[in-house]
């Protein structure tokens, strides 16, 4: 077991493709030892400098962040860690990615919150962003040029679409395939998708948070190499459960590939009981 200050100590610069990490939210989890967001600043400050020396000048770091929420205030932990991130120069932000999903805590005085973010950076203009292996189904695939050269012929990608910036993944809830003993696990099809993008076969992936290894598996998944730092030895044997269930076969994750299921009417539980209120219009 390894910190990531441990582990970046012994790394050298230089030497990664991309970093994927989700960190502590400082929402008082078994895990963290804090409730302040002004410790989530501080801990930024501290990680950051290292953490982008470690990377190469043609790679990308990908920060996942959700929001600080503590008697009904909420704070986007985004917004904080950007201006970390930012701030240090030498990294450019390409995208802020709104991962949307469609179950979690219900609120009672405010909306119900059903989205994190990535931070996507680069180091440089030269980085690696392989659109051809994450495009997905063009919603219209039928569809044809009105006018123009083109007019008449299908005016889609026959490859798929660009998935744009906002991701429907559902999140790791009870019943979740991917489902450990961690309390908030981000899903392999997340990191999934920007490991694919921004690195090609046999990159060096690495998460400095890296709990029960969901950036791992991912990695592995499509043919990366994989260095992860955690402290806790209940999420590392969790983790090396999933990495040797995944090296015998056992491919138990939600692939980026599966459709997000959408209740057809008919399953008992999306049938809408006789008291219920509210109505479906037509």
């Amino acid at each position: 077991m390894a910190g990531h200050r441990d582990l970046m100590a012994v790394l050298p610069d230089g030497g990664v493709d991309l970093c994927v990490s989700s960190p502590p939210y400082c929402m008082g989890k078994a895990y963290e030892k804090s409730y302040s967001v002004y410790d989530f600043e501080r801990d930024h400050k501290e990680i950051a400098p290292a953490l982008i020396s470690k990377i190469k000048p043609e790679g990308s770091l990908c920060w996942q962040v959700g929001s600080h929420v503590r008697r009904g205030t909420l704070v986007p932990l985004d917004f904080i860690a950007h201006g970390v991130f930012g701030g240090l120069g030498g990294l450019v932000l390409r995208n802020r990615i709104v991962w949307q999903f469609g179950h979690g805590m219900h609120e009672q005085r405010r909306f119900s919150g059903r989205h994190e973010t990535v931070l996507w950076y680069t180091k440089g203009d030269g980085y690696t962003f392989n659109l051809d292996a994450v495009r997905v189904p063009q919603k219209y695939p039928g569809k044809r040029s009105y006018r123009g050269p083109r007019k008449g012929e299908y005016s889609g990608n026959p490859r798929g679409k660009n998935p744009a910036d906002v991701w429907d993944i559902p999140n790791v809830k009870a019943n979740h395939v991917e489902k450990t003993g961690h309390p908030c696990q981000f899903p392999v099809a997340l990191a999934q998708r920007l490991i694919r993008a921004l690195t090609n076969p046999r990159a060096l992936v690495f998460d400095p948070f890296a709990g029960v290894a969901s950036t791992g598996i991912a990695a592995l998944a499509d043919n990366r190499r994989f260095i992860g730092a955690e402290t806790s030895a209940k999420y590392v044997k969790l983790a090396e459960e999933r990495y040797r269930r995944f090296l015998c076969g056992d491919h138990v994750f939600r692939s980026i590939e599966l459709a997000v299921h959408i209740p057809k009417g008919t399953e008992s539980v999306s049938r809408k009981p006789d008291h219920f209120l509210w109505r479906i219009e037509s």
